[in-house]
């Protein structure tokens, strides 16, 4: 007989990992639906009571596809569809897990949700990451009062794990970064301390690695073997992150040893794949900005680099091009929507919403004149050798003048997200700068627009991200890939049942 699991969804961000699961279980004889999901930011709380109350509909409401098409602002969803709206708001909590009285207000509503499915839950959220990413551990080591000990997220796994305890679900899957696994407080390695109290949660779980064979009962994986890489998987991102699934131990006992739940590794999926369709805009200027300023900035940055001598052949031949081009992208933002031509089947019907007439959030943002040049020397160094320039590469023209340039630190500091093959993780720091996320195009001179870094992070074309341009970027970096997700929750449900 057909189960029918409930969703909790803890830490969730813009709902990567909710989309994937809730996709899953609309395309299984067992179903899945989002029962309850925690998030603290109030944008991406926005955006995930949106896409739950969209959810709640057979098919989108037709009143979503005529605001987007006229560019407008969305409905009053109260007002228009009242039970739907209140049901979303319900599902979806503003809260920041570890606070006071948090844990004991979604108590009640946990019990709930477990005896009214007789056990058939699954919790699912990645706590944050700061405290284990390589990045954060680089910047708190700068910091002369940090105490690591100190640091409050090296333990937020605990709420996740207390929330386990009291909701006893039949499975679990939690999500960190690959620094998990080198991670080190009170002397010792965290992941393994993770581990162990993941197992002996509630009644006990056995945890499997998703993207190994799946070893007899008592035989432990190995740390490394929870590292699930994302390109591996059909997504157009090298994004390497720990997922741990846990099967309660009453359900565990005839796991199909051999068996990879995430199954075979796929064939690799490229930038220039994931993005095509999306027009080509070009970027803005920072002060005095028109299409005309814009052309005349970026000719004058490329014939500079043209009569460059220290800049190599292969790379003065590609922006002489573009000092000599007078179809230069005029504009900054574009609704049209493209073809999926090129596109892998898996992905474009992922993707694609035949209801949905235009582009979603596919705008540029401003660069000062000195990183026009800097964007088209890095895109045009990326397409002529396949890689993006170290910064010791750039001429002295174009290097930044900041103090800690000569330290290697910022040795990347500008990198193209080369055409040929999967970007490199998107992260929230795309909100920031984008210097990070140069566009492998050198006419277009700019950084990755939402649209793009959302296609790159497999959110499909109608997920709309709510909030200004700074928050979208921020809540789509810190998301999981919802098509990994996806696939997540397709194995969870197989081996379920």
């Amino acid at each position: 007989m057909p189960k029918n699991f409930a969703i909790i969804d803890l830490f969730a961000g813009p709902g990567g990992l909710g989309e994937g699961f809730s996709r899953a279980g609309r395309s299984s004889e067992d179903r899945m639906k989002i029962h309850l999901s925690v998030e603290m930011d109030e944008h991406a709380v926005q955006t995930l009571r949106l896409r739950a109350f969209l959810r709640s509909f057979e098919e989108f409401p037709k009143e979503y596809y005529a605001a987007l098409k006229k560019g407008k602002n969305l409905p009053d969803w109260h007002t228009l569809y009242p039970s739907q709206w209140k049901d979303a708001q319900s599902e979806v909590r503003q809260r920041v897990l570890g606070g006071d009285g948090v844990f004991d207000e979604l108590a009640a509503e946990l019990d709930n949700a477990r005896e009214a499915h007789h056990g058939d839950t699954i919790l699912i959220g990645g706590p944050p990451c700061q405290a284990y990413s390589l990045a954060g551990r680089s910047r708190n080591k700068g910091k002369a009062d940090y105490v690591l000990e100190n640091d409050a997220r090296h333990y937020l796994y605990r709420e996740y794990v207390e929330i386990l305890k009291r909701l006893k679900p039949a499975a679990f899957v939690m999500e960190n970064v690959k620094g998990m696994l080198s991670s080190e407080v009170d002397g010792g390695g965290i992941f393994h301390r993770v581990l162990d109290d993941l197992k002996r949660a509630g009644d006990g779980y056995r945890l499997l690695p998703l993207a190994r064979p799946i070893q007899p009962a008592g035989i432990r994986a190995d740390g490394r073997d929870f590292l699930i890489r994302s390109e591996e998987h059909g997504i157009p991102q090298a994004r390497h992150r720990v997922i741990i699934l846990g099967i309660r131990s009453d359900l565990a006992g005839n796991l199909p040893t051999g068996l990879i739940p995430l199954g075979s590794p796929q064939p690799k999926v490229s930038v220039q794949e994931a993005i095509c369709g999306l027009w080509a805009l070009r970027s803005g200027l920072s002060a005095g900005d028109d299409a005309e300023a814009w052309q005349e900035a970026v000719r004058d940055q490329a014939t500079r680099m043209a009569r460059a001598a220290a800049i190599p052949a292969p790379v003065r031949d590609i922006v002489r091009e573009i000092s000599d081009s007078t179809a230069l992208p005029p504009h900054r933002e574009s609704r049209w929507r493209g073809e999926y031509i090129g596109m892998p089947a898996h992905l474009r019907e992922w993707f694609h919403d035949p209801r949905l007439t235009v582009t979603l959030q596919h705008e540029t943002r401003g660069h000062i004149a000195d990183d026009l040049g800097r964007y088209l020397f890095s895109a045009a160094w990326t397409r002529a050798y396949g890689r993006s320039p170290k910064l010791e590469q750039f001429p002295v023209f174009l290097q930044p003048e900041h103090r800690n340039r000569a330290t290697g630190a910022f040795a990347d500091r500008f990198r193209t997200q080369a055409a040929d093959r999967p970007s490199s993780t998107v992260t929230s720091h795309i909100s920031k700068d984008g210097h990070y996320f140069i566009h492998p195009d050198p006419a277009q001179c700019r950084s990755l627009t939402v649209r793009e870094a959302a296609r790159l992070q497999t959110f499909p074309d109608n997920y709309f991200f709510c909030g200004p341009r700074t928050k979208q970027y921020h809540q789509v970096g810190n998301a999981v890939p919802p098509f990994l997700a996806y696939q997540i929750g397709q194995a969870v449900l197989k081996l379920l049942a």
